[in-house]
């Protein structure tokens, strides 16, 4: 065992970099990297069975810890399955540190078990791969991987934060002797990274501040981004102060203020977009939802656009792009507050830019939340939309919200303000439905709050391996909406009217979560109609232990409906 001594001191160095949280599938060939953080005393342990489960449960728990979580598998195919969730990862800027056990070298491609060509597996979706030597005999192999070691751990703090992989190549034999203790070495080398904080200078100041007065119609966007306080505070100055409107998604977590703008989905398509066109349109955090949106500004460009990131990759969504700002957003926008604010002050004059602009956009805003709530109330058949709509009411302030992609994610997003009171989750980095069971799962883990999971049939068979693991957190609870089949394929214009929507788009199935529930010791509500929601929904909410609402709705109602909010809001704009 003593040649395996390197893996018992990667062990150590991960430790020694903050990393807490290990999530583990069983393997052979990992035992030795397995039997390193199973015996340090500093690392809570996770065993998921499933590996593809296992990513993204990891990825649940490092979104809400913002630390990083390592994951450990052994060689072949396993190492495959962390796929989804380290290209999740990726895109959502996650980190995670991905430890693959491996074949030596020159067993690759010899017909030899559990052997496939790992190195560099994940292509494109980690920020750096590494290879360790299989052989640690000599003195700077032993330099190496300890470097590698660190490295790799910075990595995963660096931003843009992400994934980062390192492939194990290990010899036999790999299990210790009954008498052998695992410790690490007493001269380990921790090489630390001091953290800074991006700021802009003066003279940058000062040219941002001339294009912010050379614009009259000014906007900001938020994509992606956790629940950030000190954010919102800075975003709800600006709007209320310099009349500037602030738009944003479900997944933008803006909250605090009633002027933001959330309904876009729902009034762009029938708004006269020139008024609503921007001389200058700031940006900040990941992916948007809203299509309508994104159709808005890429048909009418900014003149000017800032893009508020310290990503160094070039994200030019709008096709207008001409500033990358790469600072974190909550220095920006409460920097540019103080400073323009500061300036008004020693002038002794009122803003410059168009406030009739954002009275525009808040007039758009109200009139497709009153139609929107005129819409719902007019509803009384159990639906999708009446479903997620009473749902989202009923959770509790300062709950976390989890949403799956497809279609739950559409109705959240619609509903606009409804979901205000929550924080909400969404692996939106890649938009797939693989993995949105296993992220609320790791979540609710680690995050000590009521966690609840909003989910479609498909997706939740689809990723139901995540329950495999004991214990299951208590504070999840997840409500699974059961329209048999993809639905989503009935609302676009495409599959509907195909006459292989339902055996090749749709994939109607005649399966429940009832078993699962039960085979995972959930326990299970169901609702068959409005009323019977009601007063399940009730009862779900009051459980103290981890819970399953199973919502069933028609395809065809479902289709309806949503449709009908659409063209509701079209006819009487």
């Amino acid at each position: 065992m003593a040649i395996l001594q390197p893996l018992i001191d990667l062990a150590e160095v991960c430790y020694a970099q903050g990393i807490r949280h290990v999530v583990i599938s069983p393997g052979s060939r990992s035992a030795a990297l397995t039997l390193a953080f199973s015996r340090h005393s500093g690392f809570e342990k996770h065993v998921v069975m499933d590996e593809r489960s296992a990513g993204f449960i990891a990825l649940g728990m490092a979104q809400q810890l913002s630390q990083t979580v390592v994951l450990i598998c052994t060689s072949g195919s396993a190492a495959y399955n962390y796929a989804p969730a380290v290209t999740e990862a990726f895109f959502q800027q996650i980190s995670l540190l991905i430890l693959t056990a491996d074949r030596p070298q020159e067993w690759i491609h010899q017909l030899d078990g559990q052997t496939i060509y790992q190195s560099e597996i994940y292509g494109k979706h980690v920020k750096k791969s590494f290879t360790l030597p299989s052989d640690y005999g000599h003195k700077d192999a032993r330099w190496l991987i300890n470097r590698t070691a660190n490295e790799a751990a910075i990595l995963t703090q660096s931003k843009p934060f992400g994934p980062v992989h390192i492939n194990i190549p290990i010899r036999e034999p790999f299990y210790p002797g009954a008498e052998e203790e695992l410790s690490p070495s007493s001269d380990i080398r921790v090489i630390k990274k001091i953290n800074a904080e991006s700021t802009l200078s003066v003279e940058t100041w000062h040219e941002l501040l001339n294009d912010w007065d050379d614009a009259e119609r000014i906007l900001i966007a938020g994509g992606q981004h956790h629940n950030s306080e000190e954010l919102n505070l800075a975003l709800s100055k600006i709007t209320e102060e310099l009349d500037v409107p602030v738009v944003g998604d479900s997944i933008s977590n803006q909250k605090g203020d009633q002027s933001f703008i959330t309904f876009q989905d729902l009034f762009l398509a029938d708004a006269d977009t020139e008024k609503l066109r921007p001389d200058l349109l700031i940006t900040y955090g990941l992916s948007f939802i809203s299509k309508a949106f994104k159709q808005f500004l890429q048909k009418n460009p900014s003149v000017r656009h800032w893009h508020i990131s310290e990503d160094s990759h070039v994200v030019d969504t709008f096709f207008s792009l001409t500033q990358i700002i790469p600072v974190a957003p909550e220095y920006f926008f409460g920097n540019l507050f103080e400073q323009i604010d500061y300036q008004l002050f020693v002038q002794g004059s009122d803003p410059e830019n168009d406030s009739s602009y954002k009275r525009t956009w808040n007039g758009y805003n109200l009139k497709a939340q009153s139609l929107s709530t005129e819409y719902l109330q007019n509803l009384s058949v159990l639906n999708d939309l009446t479903s997620v709509n009473l749902i989202i009411n009923s959770i509790p302030a300062g709950a976390q919200l989890h949403i799956a992609n497809s279609m739950p994610i559409r109705y959240v997003n619609a509903l606009g303000n409804g979901v205000s009171h929550l924080e909400i989750y969404a692996n939106r980095g890649t938009s797939g439905i693989d993995g949105c069971v296993s992220t609320a799962i790791g979540a609710a883990l680690v995050n000590e709050k009521s966690t609840f999971l909003l989910v479609g049939d498909v997706s939740f068979l689809y990723d139901r391996n995540g329950l495999l693991i004991q214990p299951l957190p208590d504070n999840l609870k997840i409500i699974v909406l059961n329209n048999s089949g993809g639905n989503i394929f009935r609302m676009i214009d495409g599959p509907a009217s195909l006459p292989e929507l339902d055996n090749y788009f749709e994939t109607r199935h005649p399966f429940t979560a009832k078993r699962t529930s039960e085979d995972s010791k959930i326990e299970y509500f169901q609702a068959m109609d409005f009323d019977g929601l009601k007063t399940e929904l009730l009862k779900f909410l009051k459980t103290d232990n981890i819970a399953l609402l199973e919502v069933f709705t028609d395809p065809a109602e479902n289709a309806k409906s949503w449709k009908g909010l659409k063209n509701y809001i079209r006819s009487n704009w």
